[in-house]
């Protein structure tokens, strides 16, 4: 095989496989949001795909080149390796643009010249310059440019510096590419795309599986994929090809999120097959601790070749996720669990010294939680005991809750006793959740000390008022906070958040939702303040729960959309705190009409927020869950959702589930006109609060007497007795006015209007006023969900007053967009190039179809001689010597499409 350029037209028939893009995957995903016509990449001469194996990179320029030609760009492609140095890689350049631009004389000059030049560096000009006189725009396409020795990789750095204007570059590579062109990325001539960006994200995944699937996954499993694999591509191709060999797709992932019938072990396994005995024992070791840093694993395993064997490791193998601008990184976590399989076969004594290193290491960083967990790891438990009393109370304030309720099954009653400061921890996280009555006793603890001060019994408080705020206990929540209302901590003091939390809730409680976000508004940020950044994200689920109350769901997007993706990345998805952001989330996409949106915002999040979450959040998520269903068309889930909601209000004893359940049933059943149902589900609803009524106060009643009037109103509706309906909607009107419920009140209008209209009086002024008034909020799915019957009304009001010249602000009539079909089986397309003329492109798609010169002249409307010039130009365009043989080149080069 040659290697040099003299010769090279003879003897270069070893680089032409390295000019042909690979085959695109059956499955392969497009990302929007990756595009090349994306507007960061749009105008860029120098795109930049930087990222450890598994994460796509050829894959994203294999999307990249399909939209380049798509758009009639010329795509010239080229692999690159160990062997391409300046020369070499310059006659891989060469023959890449005779390829992807059907240029078969390009580069003749180039190659003789720089045969004839002693710098390496002479004949890259040359073709830089060629390119230049090209008459197309160019996209040069290199892929694994790691692979370069420091000769290719010194061209390739001089070509991205030189390229002409009809040249845009797009290079990949696992390192180096950021300070190959820093500059270029510093001047803003050219975008890097890191791990971070190449991940998959939510809606990415459950695209994905819906594509290979279809119904048979539902956004819950593909959830739980996407959570299990971190985003990481090849993890999400391990598990997506499991499941494809599997007779239940459904069932594959759930063993697989499971880890049952080793399947994991299976598909990680392949990763590390080839790796040698030392480097499995070295990952087996290094993977006892969550985050690695390289002096981390030095200490762990005692070897000084630690450090290069990470390094390298990280670079050349698929399983790590690594920083960007750190020197951390992590185990994958299919991997490390795989891992952490083989390290429990070690010896206890072996595990229990990798846990005391991790220990003394990750104390000395003053990383206290990590290093208390590890010591009691490893068997010193006092040592344990006293770093976690140095950090948990600390943790409560970071929202690092699940940490707190591990200890606390760790911590011997004894110890608590010890340390007031572990037991006030655990009162903090056992009040946020569901374990209502454990808090309050340890609270109980707390106080019993008489020399307890003023500053500890405030934080006392606080945390029995959001023991009974979660237990929906709202007039005991306000006795609990009132004596405290003028104590106002230091603005020092991360209380002093908290305290202007505790008076937004109240303000929401009494119908002020203004008053809350005033509270927030006045609250000491503190920016600069470390560690307190979950008692801020309080503030923004308070000023978001207000917008959304009011139905502003366009000013809380601006709040909890930015919220949920800081609480996600901080916090993590499941979360209980960024799972209320997510279910409000999922509220304004809902109302907005973005439904498959809202559906991946509650994928696999319904069982946090039953544990988790506050009653509000819980009935929003759970009521949202069931009107997306409604909406899909599918009426049978949803009403098992609110059946779940039901006995979840059962089972943990908060009655207001069951009535939001009940409720909400009604509303679904009365859009069928289902009398008898409605009259049951609506007697229920009045034994509950019949029952309830005497155990809670006014707070409690007055959201709850809404509902109760609200479903009396619907019941009537289903039965069409139109004035009992008006008095119940009255009020409930009455009710939604008081507490400043905007949405309800919107949608009791559009019931009182269309109840009025069907008794004979004027309805229809009201429901212009409604529907103005939705207009103004972008309350989309109020209109159409209130009921069937008005949301045919409207659109004929809308329809009759466009028809008049006079259009009303009416919402379009929402809908779900389903996924699109795949296109049917059909001949070969030609792609628009400027390649090929478009005569060219037409005799391609007739030539596979495997027309006749005749046939093709006969369909083209021209004669035969004609048909023969232009197959002679389209031969030498794509290096053919047959007509089969042309038609396969143009599927290689992406100038054809093949059919489904």
């Amino acid at each position: 095989m040659a290697s040099t350029i003299h010769g090279a037209d003879g003897a270069a028939t070893e680089l032409i496989l390295k000019t042909i893009a690979p085959r695109a995957t059956q499955h392969l995903l497009v990302r929007a949001r990756l595009s090349a016509d994306e507007a960061r990449l749009r105008n860029l001469q120098v795109a930049l795909v930087q990222a450890p194996a598994g994460y796509g990179k050829t894959s994203l320029l294999t999307q990249w080149r399909r939209e380049h030609l798509a758009r009639g760009v010329a795509v010239a492609w080229l692999s690159v390796d160990e062997r391409d140095d300046a020369r070499r890689l310059l006659l891989g350049l060469v023959h890449a643009v005779r390829a992807g631009c059907a240029r078969p004389t390009f580069g003749r000059l180039v190659l003789s010249g720089a045969a004839a030049s002693s710098r390496e560096l002479e004949g890259i000009t040359a073709w830089l310059a060629e390119v230049a006189q090209l008459s197309i725009n160019v996209v040069l396409i290199v892929d694994e440019a790691d692979r370069l020795p420091a000769g290719g990789s010194a061209a390739l750095s001089y070509l991205l510096h030189n390229a002409p204007q009809n040249l845009r570059v797009a290079v990949s590579a696992r390192r180096g590419l950021d300070d190959a062109a820093g500059d270029l990325l510093a001047y803003g001539a050219g975008e890097l795309i890191g791990p971070e960006l190449l991940r998959f994200r939510l809606d990415e995944a459950i695209a994905l599986i819906s594509e290979r699937f279809g119904a048979r996954v539902d956004a819950d499993v593909s959830a739980q994929l996407f959570e299990l694999s971190d985003g990481w591509p090849l993890g999400f191709q391990l598990a997506l090809a499991a499941m494809a060999r599997a007779d239940d797709p459904r069932e594959a992932a759930q063993a697989l999120s499971a880890d049952r019938g080793g399947l994991r072990h299976h598909l990680v396994g392949a990763l590390i097959a080839k790796l040698s005995a030392e480097d499995n024992a070295f990952l087996t070791r290094i993977s006892v601790v969550d985050r690695l840093h390289p002096q981390l694993c030095v200490a762990l395993t005692g070897d000084d070749e630690a450090l290069e064997r990470l390094a390298r490791l990280v670079r050349d193998t698929p399983v790590f996720i690594a920083s960007e601008d750190s020197a951390w990184c992590r185990l994958h976590v299919l991997v490390r669990d795989v891992l952490r399989g083989r390290l429990a076969d070690l010896p206890e004594a072996e595990r229990a010294a990798l846990h005391s290193r991790a220990s003394a290491w990750l104390a000395a960083q003053g990383m206290l939680g990590e290093a208390a967990r590890h010591a009691h790891a490893a068997g010193q438990h006092q040592a344990a005991y006293d770093l976690a009393e140095r950090c948990l109370h600390d943790a409560v304030k970071e929202g690092n809750l699940a940490a707190v309720l591990d200890w606390l099954e760790l911590l011997p009653e004894a110890e608590l006793e010890r340390r007031p400061r572990l037991r006030l921890a655990a009162a903090w996280v056992l009040a946020l959740g569901e374990r209502h009555p454990e808090a309050e006793r340890q609270v109980e603890h707390v106080l019993a000390d008489p020399a307890a001060g003023t500053e500890l019994r405030y934080e006392c408080a606080m945390i029995l008022s959001a023991a009974a705020y979660y237990a929906d206990n709202t007039d005991r929540f306000v006795t609990l906070l009132e004596p405290w209302l003028d104590t106002v901590p230091s603005a020092t003091s991360w209380l002093a958040q908290i305290h202007a939390n505790r008076r937004s809730a109240l303000a929401i409680l009494q119908g002020e939702p203004a008053q809350a976000r005033r509270y927030q508004q006045l609250a000491p940020r503190r920016e600069s303040a470390t560690g307190l950044g979950y008692v801020k994200r309080w503030g923004d689920h308070t000023i978001g729960l207000s917008y959304l109350l009011e139905g502003q769901p366009s000013l809380a997007e601006a709040v909890l959309m930015p919220a949920l993706a800081s609480a996600e990345a901080d916090l993590g998805r499941r979360h209980p705190l960024t799972c209320m952001f997510a279910a409000m989330c999922a509220a304004v996409c809902y109302e907005t009409d973005r439904v498959e949106q809202a559906a991946a915002l509650l994928a696999n999040r319904l069982d946090v927020l039953e544990r988790g979450g506050t009653p509000e959040m819980v009935t929003l998520a759970y009521r949202t869950a069931a009107q997306i269903a409604a909406v899909q068309g599918v009426e049978h889930r949803a009403l098992d959702l609110l059946e779940a909601l039901h006995a979840m209000g059962v089972g943990r004893r908060l009655p207001r589930l069951c009535i939001v359940s009940l409720a909400e049933q009604v509303r679904l059943h009365a859009g069928r006109y289902r009398t008898q149902t409605c009259e049951a589900l609506v007697q229920r609803i009045d034994e509950i609060v019949a029952h309830e009524a005497a155990r809670h106060g006014p707070l409690w009643l007055r959201p709850v007497a809404m509902l109760q009037a609200l479903s009396h109103a619907y019941a009537s509706v289903a039965a069409r007795r139109w004035p009992e309906s008006l008095d119940a909607l009255a009020v409930a009107l009455e009710q939604a006015n008081a507490m400043k419920l905007g949405r309800y009140r919107i949608e009791i209008m559009v019931l009182q209007a269309f109840a009025l209209e069907q008794t004979g009086a004027q309805g229809r002024p009201l429901l212009l006023e409604a529907m103005n008034l939705a207009h103004a909020y972008g309350l989309t799915r109020t209109l159409a969900d209130a009921h069937p019957g008005s949301a045919d009304w409207m659109r004929r009001v809308g329809e009759e007053a466009a028809d008049a010249g006079q259009p009303i602000h009416a919402m379009p009539a929402p809908r779900v967009v389903p996924i699109p079909a795949r296109p049917a089986s059909g001949a070969p397309r030609a792609v628009p190039s400027v390649v090929l003329t478009p005569k060219e492109r037409e005799i391609l798609e007739l030539l596979a179809r495997n027309l006749s010169n005749k046939e093709i002249a006969l369909a083209m409307s021209v004669g035969e001689e004609t048909v023969k010039w232009h197959l002679k130009n389209l031969f030498d365009k794509l290096d053919a010597s047959s007509r089969k043989h042309a038609v396969r080149r143009a599927l290689v080069l992406g100038l054809l499409e093949a059919a489904q």
